[in-house]
């Protein structure tokens, strides 16, 4: 497994709601990390888990 770490804007459908946010995650690829940090902001702002995050930025490996 992989580090992978993302410091990026996060889009809440079209929506820009966060401009940075930086977090890191263990995964086994790019596309998992991408999912396993978009749950984890919509665990830490409190919203609903079927809501649709993207995160447009990089994810970077370590």
């Amino acid at each position: 497994m992989n580090r992978y770490v993302y410091d990026g804007p996060v889009m809440e459908f079209d929506t820009c709601v966060t401009r940075r946010w930086k977090a890191s995650t263990y995964a086994v690829s790019e596309k998992k990390a991408k999912s396993n940090l978009a749950y984890r902001f919509k665990k830490a702002n409190n919203k609903p888990t079927n809501l649709k995050i993207t995160l447009p930025g990089k994810v970077i490996v370590q």
